[in-house]
């Protein structure tokens, strides 16, 4: 398996690949509207445009898929004003992680781990990686624990889904 940079022409694959990880937690939290399986191949082709997004490939196939943005320039004001909230103040860029999808033939075999390290090898000028998943989200959980990310906050969304937001430092203890 090789990973590598995604470009525009990936979209498409991408998405096909996203809507059929995404079923699942879809089926899992009774809303077939989440957003990744809403998102328009614009919308993603926009996000391999401006931020960092990987591909994990076994021969011609895209197995696996996860993206990375820097914020914007307003920094932590930027994420009060998204979220409502402040986080722990730090002394540089947060990468914000999304979409992180493996086939779900190839689920379990360590494409999903692979693909977090090389984000975080990718973003050298993150001081930490932030990330959320919905609570029932088990597995999610369980991969992004053993890789350093510790809960920060827990945010009610809806009356089914609890979002837990997590943080990874740059280089975990």
């Amino acid at each position: 398996m090789d990973i590598e940079r995604a470009s525009p022409e990936d979209a498409g694959e991408i998405l096909t690949l996203q809507r059929a990880a995404y079923v699942t937690e879809a089926q899992m939290y009774g809303d077939p509207f989440i957003a990744p399986l809403v998102e328009s191949y614009e919308q993603l082709r926009r996000a391999i445009e401006t931020g960092v997004v990987l591909k994990a490939v076994e021969g011609a196939r895209v197995v696996g898929s996860v993206r990375g943005r820097l914020p914007d320039p307003l920094g932590q004001e930027g994420v009060q004003a998204r979220t409502g909230r402040r986080e722990a103040p730090l002394s540089g860029p947060t990468c914000l992680v999304a979409r992180l999808v493996v086939a779900p033939d190839r689920q379990g075999s360590g494409i999903g781990t692979a693909l977090l390290e090389a984000l975080h090898e990718a973003v050298p000028e993150a001081v930490a990686f932030d990330l959320f998943t919905g609570h029932l989200s088990e597995g999610n959980l369980r991969l992004y624990r053993r890789l350093g990310y510790r809960e920060t906050r827990r945010e009610r969304v809806q009356d089914h889904l609890t979002l837990i937001h997590m943080r990874r430092a740059a280089s975990p203890c």
